[in-house]
């Protein structure tokens, strides 16, 4: 089977997670869209993807004990299949599920996603529901034995044709609904099995049958992270992105350790296929954890992690609330020029790294447009530069342009360089 063709370049949206957690409401994901349409659609961004839990009865009510309320309440079908929560979106009443919003969101001109938990609900194995054209019932199909560490929802899926079945009732509910995009969990790295981390493998392959086969084109995202990179293949073959980290927050200490994370996988970015960084910690962010704030990231830090999600090609997912945006953070957001380097056009390749720095250089095959950033990853101010033969250019000139500032410059005897702030960088397009 080969991988779908639906995510030509890297899917740039926003989700729902590190804002809200499980909290979020049919109003605020409209207020979201309404605002990407306004401001953010003309530079790429498309996506309004609803994250976990939107089919849990009173999600976020005990935050302080339980980020996911054991075995609480869940709204579903005859079919055991999950169904938005009315209160939360009481356009999905009378069985609409997401479609309404759907179409609401689609008249924006942008796309609709949502989260799901792989596998099965429990309450559904636990009552005998049904399955959809299928003569056996969710207990039979449901595997006990596989389930999620952190989140009490669902069993695992038997590979079997019933099983199949299942999958195939479920994406042909998501179509049916106007899906464009599905963040499937606890499937890229099923980690609570640190002897089979890739347990749920059959289940990507099913989810993937499951989207070719019902005629709606929906990009399948994989999470949670770390991806396997000796699994790198299979991600390719059935999914559009898969996390190359678990979640991604605020901290720098992480965002240092993703200069490792994406030198390991700077070969497996291609047309369709994207290691993906996780999502953007900016702005205002964790209202649904009990704590609104602002990212702890600084300016340049802020800089520094756009830099190197555009340049590696990783997706674009923005997780702040979007109606807050201040004019420093759309302006990340918006830069034409740093935007165009997240494409599968531009390879990426990481030719210098340590504790103190990293230099990334990239070439658009079709353009032959040429890159260079610069990253200072220490804490003091530094001098970071690059000799232009290590990017395999023989000129002893050429003209820089720094995209994030719009200001040209020549390098001097050979040398590319720029004194840089704790935590700071530079990017550049190259004229020879």
């Amino acid at each position: 089977m080969n991988k779908n063709t639906f995510a030509q370049t890297p899917p740039m949206g926003w989700n729902s997670y590190d804002y809200y957690d499980t909290t979020v409401n049919e109003s605020q994901i409209k207020a979201n869209a309404d605002y990407m349409a306004k401001y953010l659609k003309e530079y790429g961004w498309e996506y309004i993807i609803i994250d976990i839990q939107w089919y849990a009865h009173n999600a976020g009510s005990m935050r302080k004990k339980f980020q996911y309320i054991p075995f609480s309440e869940l709204e579903i079908d005859e079919y055991s299949r999950l169904q938005p929560d009315p209160k939360r979106f009481p356009s999905s009443i009378n069985g609409a599920g997401f479609a309404p919003l759907a179409k609401y969101i689609h008249s924006l001109g942008l796309k609709f996603g949502i989260h799901i938990m792989r596998g099965i609900p429990r309450t559904a194995a636990h009552n005998h529901t049904k399955i959809k054209d299928c003569s056996v019932t969710a207990d039979m199909i449901a595997d006990p034995s596989s389930i999620c560490g952190w989140n009490p929802d669902m069993y695992g899926v038997r590979n079997t044709s019933e099983g199949q079945a299942y999958y195939d009732s479920l994406i042909e509910l998501y179509a049916s609904w106007g899906v464009d995009f599905i963040k499937c969990d606890d499937i890229c790295n099923t980690n609570i099995y640190p002897e089979n981390q890739y347990s749920a493998k059959h289940e990507i392959e099913m989810l993937a049958k499951a989207i070719q086969k019902c005629g709606r084109p929906i990009v399948l995202s994989l999470s949670p992270g770390p991806a396997l990179i000796d699994k790198a293949w299979h991600y390719e073959k059935y999914a559009n992105m898969w996390r190359i980290t678990d979640d991604f927050w605020d901290n720098w200490t992480l965002l240092k350790d993703m200069f490792y994370r994406c030198e390991l996988w700077q070969n497996h970015v291609s047309e369709g296929c994207y290691p993906d960084c996780d999502m953007l910690p900016l702005g205002y962010l964790g209202k649904g954890f009990g704590e609104e704030r602002v990212t702890n990231f600084t300016k340049d830090e802020q800089q520094t992690m756009m830099t190197l999600w555009c340049l590696f090609g990783s997706p674009l997912m923005l997780g702040a609330e979007m109606t807050k945006l201040d004019d420093f953070t759309l302006s990340l957001l918006t830069n034409k020029k740093v935007l165009a380097m997240l494409t599968p056009d531009c390879k990426p390749k990481q030719i210098s790294l340590d504790d103190t720095k990293a230099i990334w250089f990239a070439s658009n095959n079709k353009t032959n447009k040429k890159y260079v950033a610069l990253f200072n990853l220490s804490d003091e101010i530094a001098n970071i530069s690059v000799n232009l033969e290590e990017l395999d250019i023989l000129k002893t000139e050429v003209t820089l342009t720094d995209l994030w500032t719009n200001n040209s410059s020549k390098n001097i005897n050979k040398i590319i360089s720029k004194e840089l702030a704790p935590h700071a960088s530079a990017v550049y397009e190259i004229y020879l």
